[in-house]
């Protein structure tokens, strides 16, 4: 990544005023990767995962499109027991077995990983939301505690904004032009933050884990795709649930929130007031994440 030059970094030049340097930048999204392992599952497909965190309760959390770990890993950051981390199929170290995928396949991911590490608790953020709802549909009682972050999709297709979006990453990566990349990946950051030091530091670890890892040309086909079928399983469900969405995102429309929030029979409904919820309102988040896995009160 020494070559990476575009954007060019805000603040390049010789500072003279405000902190140094070596002063703590806040703002950031992800933390660095940490050392992982491949862990086998039932249904053949070897799945990278990380393990932080002691004693029991286990959450796992599961990521959206086009991200991973690293994305996912501050929404634990409060969380107590072992928090489990992983990449679906595609991703990261992930394998990229054959054929289309949908979300019944990411599901199975989700379940595997949840089976062999212990987990009954779990975190689902976008596509992964997606994978929880298909989990819950099809096991209704697996889980004690689950949170939906930015739902996208419930029994509707995401229409043509994701694919755009998607098709749009694919083709950069594909191509190995840095500067390509750095564009997808910058469409769905805040304006706000793009210029500043802390968007740069997360544009290039982004591409740089994007142009290292690559992602599976299968992962096009999931927005045509649905999470369920059919809403009325939902009643089913018996664990507690959180759904958090925002307004203004184009991606994540709060009304899908709001449906499955209205699906599942005891589940808690939080809209944010603006999007880039990971960078407009963190704190809030994770203390609101925490506080209900950790069966704390929340207002």
């Amino acid at each position: 990544m020494r070559d990476f030059r575009w954007p060019p970094p805000p603040e390049g030049g010789p500072r003279v005023f405000g902190p140094g340097p070596t002063a703590p930048r806040s703002g950031r999204p992800t933390l660095p990767e940490p050392p992982t392992e491949l862990i086998s599952t039932p249904h053949g497909v070897r799945l990278e995962r990380l393990v932080t965190g002691v004693g029991d309760p286990v959450t796992i959390f599961a990521h959206g499109l086009a991200n991973g770990i690293a994305e996912t890993r501050p929404l634990g950051s409060g969380v107590t027991g072992r928090r489990v981390f992983f990449h679906f199929r595609g991703h990261g170290r992930s394998g990229v077995p054959d054929g289309q995928w949908r979300y019944g396949d990411l599901a199975r991911d989700l379940r595997a990983v949840a089976d062999v590490s212990g987990a009954t608790r779990a975190v689902g953020v976008s596509l992964g939301a997606g994978a929880l709802t298909r989990l819950l549909v099809d096991s209704p009682q697996r889980l004690t505690h689950a949170v939906f972050f930015l739902p996208a999709v419930l029994d509707r297709p995401r229409g043509p904004i994701a694919r755009t979006r998607l098709t749009n990453l694919l083709t950069a990566i594909e191509s190995g032009d840095l500067g390509m990349v750095a564009d997808a990946v910058s469409a769905d950051m805040p304006p706000s933050v793009r210029n500043t030091p802390a968007g740069w530091a997360y544009l290039r670890q982004r591409v740089e884990q994007l142009t290292r890892h690559g992602l599976a040309a299968a992962l096009q086909s999931l927005p045509n795709d649905v999470a369920i079928t059919d809403r009325a399983k939902l009643a089913a469900v018996t664990a507690r649930c959180l759904v958090i969405s925002c307004e203004g995102d184009e991606l994540h429309p709060a009304g899908v929130a709001e449906e499955l929030a209205a699906a599942l029979p005891q589940a808690q409904l939080h809209i944010y007031d603006r999007p880039a919820v990971l960078w407009t309102n963190r704190s809030d988040l994770r203390q609101r994440i925490s506080a209900f896995l950790n069966d704390q009160a929340t207002s």
